[in-house]
């Protein structure tokens, strides 16, 4: 029988009902998660006090590591808890929530990635005009677009969602309310949500990833007419690190939504799913900064001026205690 939506509550089943291979997971999990919380909260930090990394490129760089947060908590500490308590059950609104967030966040992420890419492009390609085309107006302007087209992208299978209807079995196998899985529980033949859900993420990586490569083809085109050896490796580096995170991103994702039937491989797909919501927006700040100097500088900057902060404030303390006696 099929009940209302008010009433259903769904059951993730999550990854695995080992108890064992389960606090393997958690553990791994929450110190994947904490690490991606201290990794973009100090990219963000450094960003916004840090005068030298006050340019479009850490503009992006800030927007970026506060997309991965907004990303990775979606789903992550949930099912955190859900581990941890033992509790697998998720109302229908709550589902709907995370479906929401995690098409929109992931529809998100992928425009964003194409305007990273362009303003590297104006940078290495248009290094005169740079200050100018890329102004603070533009950037917040790009920014604001890629937020609202996700949310635009994700407006029509919200709606057809909520107007699936459900049997008797609630449990969906995966740790979060994703397209595929939810269309596995579904009664009435979801083909027409799944061709939508199938069209909108195609569209989404084909038109992006069209940008991207754009991008990168006039890019590389005017490295390699930079006349030392130097320059060009200078330009490569300051686009390894995009080029790196893009790989990732479209990799992943095209295992995860390039396909026509909501049945196929879904261990595959949970897997590919951790990898995405979990251990990407960990790598991500790293891959930045490992390979950024400027990072680095501004790392080992706001360090000294924290120990020096510290330093002070003991030498405070004891002048009061001696004082006092």
């Amino acid at each position: 029988m099929k009940n209302k939506s008010e009433e259903i509550v769904f059951i993730l089943l999550g990854l695995t009902d080992d108890p064992q291979l389960q606090i393997v997971v958690f553990l791994f999990l929450f110190l994947n998660y904490t690490l991606c919380l201290m990794g973009n909260f100090v990219i963000i930090l450094l960003t916004l006090l840090d005068p030298r990394l006050k340019t479009p490129m850490y503009f992006f760089l800030r927007n970026f590591a506060f997309f991965e947060i907004c990303f990775t908590s979606v789903s992550i500490p949930r099912f955190l808890n859900s581990i941890l308590t033992g509790d697998k059950t998720i109302t229908y609104n709550g589902c709907a929530t995370q479906f929401f967030f995690h098409f929109q966040l992931g529809v998100t992420e992928f425009y964003l990635l194409a305007a990273m890419s362009y303003d590297r492009y104006v940078a290495i390609c248009k290094p005169l005009h740079y200050p100018v085309i890329m102004s603070s107006k533009v950037c917040y302007t790009l920014v604001f677009s890629c937020w609202l087209l996700g949310y635009l992208y994700n407006v029509p299978p919200v709606i057809l969602a909520n107007m699936l209807d459900f049997c008797a079995s609630k449990e969906i196998d995966h740790f979060i309310c994703e397209i595929s899985p939810v269309l596995q529980i579904a009664c009435d033949a979801p083909h027409f949500f799944e061709l939508l859900a199938f069209i909108l993420c195609l569209s989404t990586l084909l038109f992006t990833f069209l940008l991207v490569v754009v991008s990168y083809t006039f890019i590389i085109k005017t490295i390699l007419k930079f006349p030392s050896v130097q320059q060009r490796k200078k330009a490569f580096s300051t686009c390894s690190s995009h080029m790196v995170v893009v790989s990732i991103t479209y990799g992943s994702c095209m295992f995860m939504y390039l396909k026509t039937s909501a049945k196929d491989r879904v261990t595959f797909i949970k897997i590919i799913s951790l990898l995405y919501t979990s251990v990407a927006p960990l790598l991500n700040p790293f891959i930045y900064t490992l390979r950024n100097q400027q990072v680095k500088e501004a790392f080992k900057y706001l360090l000294q001026k924290f120990c020096s902060f510290q330093n002070n404030e003991m030498k405070w303390r004891i002048k009061t205690q001696l004082r006092i006696r």
